[in-house]
């Protein structure tokens, strides 16, 4: 398991919402839905993505966009163009003053707009991520990034369209999944392009030493790692590992380990009643004592703490 695969474990889509969106010239379509993550593309036409603070970012054909964040955006053919339609949480679709008299907000199953051979048609869907594992992937992204049709995995987008319009048993999971996909292709295919400024865990997989190291950590966090072991591993030195991973990945390998480990453990404590004690010894500590020592230092508050405020 890669540092990718564990983040996209814990980012998983359950109960996504989707949208088609059919509409014509002039039209732009105002995305209130409040979603952390969400994914937008055009199955037909070209638009721009708006979004306050930031410049408008064009968007071709086929394209796919990540949006992080649950500031609103507009998707139009213009950035000037006024919004004819509103989604709001849930998927719920408002015609907004001014919009054709055409239009409306429920055309089919997860479709609104107006005639169903428009110039424009949008599709996206949503995430509703919680959780520290959630976040460290959320972390490594822009508010908006698109890539193009020709980079990402071309039958993906392929299928949703003859998915998203229909309701059978099962729908809800076929999404979700269509959703997963997406998102993990179109994330690989911006991680290596040059603009995108990867974090250093992915740039660091690709060297030999270092991202075996990753490897090792991801796939058994709770081993008791030093860095000795570990670089005996990877076949360097002691100084060797920790020169080219703190190089890489920004901080040194045992440092690294550690704020991994807490994120494990905060995700457990949010989502299981398991003891302090029990999630400490998953995560690699000896005992309650040592993840509170070590979670306190990195978080600024105890497990029992950080559960408390999660359940509130």
């Amino acid at each position: 398991m890669d540092v990718l695969d564990d983040l996209l474990a814990g980012t998983r889509a359950r109960g996504g919402v989707f949208n088609l969106t059919i509409m014509d010239p002039p039209w732009a379509l105002h995305i209130a839905d409040e979603a952390p993550l969400s994914l937008a593309s055009l199955i037909r036409g070209s638009a721009w993505i708006v979004r306050d603070g930031l410049a408008p970012v064009r968007m071709e054909e086929r394209d796919v966009a990540v949006l992080r964040g649950t500031e609103p955006y507009v998707v139009g053919d213009d950035p000037a163009t006024a919004p004819q339609l509103r989604i709001h949480p849930g998927g719920r679709c408002e015609p907004l003053p001014g919009a054709p008299v055409d239009y409306s907000a429920r055309l089919a199953v997860r479709t609104h707009g107006g005639r169903p051979g428009g110039a424009a048609m949008v599709v996206s869907g949503t995430y509703q991520l919680e959780g520290d594992v959630s976040r460290r992937l959320l972390a490594a992204l822009p508010p908006v990034l698109v890539v193009p049709a020709a980079e990402v995995a071309g039958h993906v987008m392929d299928m949703v369209l003859g998915e998203i319009q229909q309701d059978q048993p099962g729908q809800q999971s076929v999404l979700d999944r269509w959703l997963d996909l997406a998102l993990i292709t179109t994330l690989r295919a911006w991680f290596a392009r040059p603009e995108s400024q990867a974090p250093g865990w992915y740039r660091a997989q690709g060297d030999p030493v270092v991202g075996l190291a990753l490897r090792l950590l991801h796939e058994d966090p709770a081993h008791p790692w030093t860095l000795v072991g570990l670089a005996e591993r990877t076949g360097v030195s002691r100084a060797s590992l920790s020169r080219r991973f703190t190089a890489l990945v920004g901080e040194a390998p045992i440092a690294y380990l550690t704020g991994w480990r807490i994120t494990l453990a905060a995700d457990l404590l949010r989502t299981t009643d398991d003891t302090v004690e029990t999630i400490a010894r998953r995560v690699g500590y000896a005992n309650a004592f040592a993840l509170s020592v070590a979670f306190k230092r990195l978080r600024g508050i105890s497990p029992t703490a950080h559960r408390r405020s999660q359940a509130a």
